[in-house]
């Protein structure tokens, strides 16, 4: 198996090297029914340990768990786990257009405002002739029409649908809506549109590989310059883990990875 799931603080993250990554995606997007890619940050990571957390049974069923943060990687260090690999979450999605433009596969877009969804969706094109895209739905819709929106997904039948920033419900949407489709793997990614249309400027290689790519963030928004304090509260979970639960570590390492990413044990639905 090309990916293992380990729990970092009690939350699933998945060790997938990249040579693996391209084939990991196909296997995921031949699979049949629904499937779900998520790119995890240290914040989703402390959202996920809230208690009755939907986020944490997101994780739980999703097929694929690719961290982006580098304090996933240093947790996972400290507590002395197997250490995930980060992904940029930009170059993991070029992997997947990638993937789908080979096969020959088909594409929904679904998010941000009409200019830039329409720009994506030319730049998109230009640059993956060989993959369709069968639709695409603007964000920041009001609720009336979700209806029609998951109609037209479902509908359309998509073999990808990559939503971005404009969803209220950013990873928690497709989760929340899953029973309404009968096919596709969804990707939420925020960003994605805004870099596609050339509206966002993503980070830099140097800047991600540094690991300092919130500062770009507090720049447009100094008030996440308060993340400061779920950061602590991180570092502080890390400690305690490390003092007091280490004894079980090895154990849940190995019964984590013994399950297969995307199919939830009868023990996964267990708050901690």
């Amino acid at each position: 198996m090309s990916v293992t799931r380990i729990e970092l603080l009690g939350v699933p993250v998945d060790i997938c090297k990249p040579e693996d990554l391209k084939s990991e995606i196909s296997k995921i997007i031949a699979k049949p029914g629904t499937r779900q890619i998520v790119f995890l940050t240290v914040w989703d990571l402390l959202k996920a340990r809230r208690k009755r957390s939907d986020f944490k049974l997101c994780l739980r069923n999703a097929d694929l768990i690719l961290p982006v943060s580098k304090s996933i990687l240093k947790g996972a260090k400290f507590l002395k786990l197997p250490v995930p690999v980060r992904y940029n979450p930009f170059e993991a999605t070029i992997e997947l257009l990638n993937c789908l433009d080979e096969q020959y596969k088909s594409l929904y877009l679904l998010g941000s405002r009409k200019k830039t969804l329409m720009q994506a969706e030319r730049n998109v094109h230009a640059t993956f002739s060989n993959m369709k895209i069968v639709g695409r739905y603007v964000g920041y819709y009001p609720k009336s029409v979700e209806k029609d929106v998951i109609s037209a997904i479902f509908k359309a039948a998509p073999t990808v649908v990559l939503y971005a920033d404009g969803i209220k419900d950013k990873n928690l949407w497709f989760y929340r809506r899953r029973e309404n489709f009968k096919t596709s793997t969804f990707l939420y990614y925020r960003d994605s549109l805004g870099i596609f249309s050339s509206r966002v400027k993503r980070v830099s290689k140097k800047t991600f590989d540094r690991g300092l790519e919130i500062w770009n963030e507090v720049l447009h928004n100094p008030f996440k310059l308060l993340l400061i304090l779920p950061y602590m509260r991180y570092k502080f979970l890390l400690l305690w883990y490390r003092l007091f639960r280490s004894s079980k570590r090895s154990d849940a390492v190995k019964e984590v990875a013994a399950t297969e990413p995307g199919q939830a044990s009868e023990n996964s639905q267990t708050e901690n």
